[in-house]
């Protein structure tokens, strides 16, 4: 489901109706909380998604609406593209803004257990203002995971704002029992460890997480995901 905000092809590998929020909050302070909200729907010929997220607080907060298809090419291949209404407001008079941004990505099993993936957030480098040709960040992301097994995948990603310096981040999860999985990662600028596990109970997936910086300290993660079988 998630693959909605984080690579659109990815959607299109559902099979029934599903539903989400996430959570955080950036090292305990509400100015720096995270809410998202997710519906995909597999249609005859593909899936649509669509989410909206919130970062900030009453003083500055920025908001993502964004409607997105992904469709199998093949039964190894899916492509997806979103297209995304960005707001950013802040109080004290300086207003709010709003523009429009796309995305576009990709996913490929070429072997069995091996999945790549690429993605790219806003090719057209879209203006936020005149003023210092401010721009909504280009990103680039280009993944991978393996399955080991049935019980151990790892994941591999870099992540690149054309403004910074890339973001290679590390992850494996550990399926313990049917329904129980151990989840662990680290990722560079910044620096970060993260643990975690999820519940998978039938329809309902519940996914808990922490991330730990070594200056600013602990923050959680929350996601809720239910499935609507058919």
């Amino acid at each position: 489901l998630w693959s909605v905000q984080q690579n659109q092809a990815g959607l299109a590998f559902l099979r029934d109706v599903s539903a989400g929020v996430y959570s955080e909050n950036r090292y305990s302070l509400k100015e720096l909380s995270l809410k998202a909200a997710a519906l995909a729907i597999p249609v005859k010929g593909g899936t649509f998604g669509v989410c909206i997220s919130n970062f900030g607080y009453s003083q500055y907060s920025e908001n993502k609406y964004s409607l997105s298809f992904a469709k199998s090419l093949s039964e190894k291949f899916s492509i997806g593209v979103a297209m995304d209404y960005l707001t950013t407001k802040i109080a004290e008079g300086y207003g709010s803004t709003g523009v429009v941004a796309a995305e576009v990505g990709i996913i490929a099993k070429p072997l069995k257990g091996l999945t790549i993936g690429a993605h790219v957030f806003n090719p057209t480098r879209t203006k936020i203002a005149s003023y210092n040709d401010e721009r909504v960040p280009t990103i680039l992301r280009l993944g991978a995971n393996y399955s080991f097994s049935d019980k151990v995948i790892v994941a591999v990603e870099t992540e690149k704002d054309l403004a910074l310096q890339p973001i290679f981040k590390a992850g494996i999860e550990y399926k313990a029992v049917k329904e129980f999985y151990l989840r662990a990662g680290v990722c560079t600028n910044p620096n970060l460890s993260s643990f975690g596990f999820g519940l998978n109970l039938k329809n309902l997936k519940i996914d808990v997480s922490g991330s730990y910086h070594q200056v600013l300290g602990f923050y959680p993660q929350f996601g809720l995901m239910y499935t609507f079988n058919k």
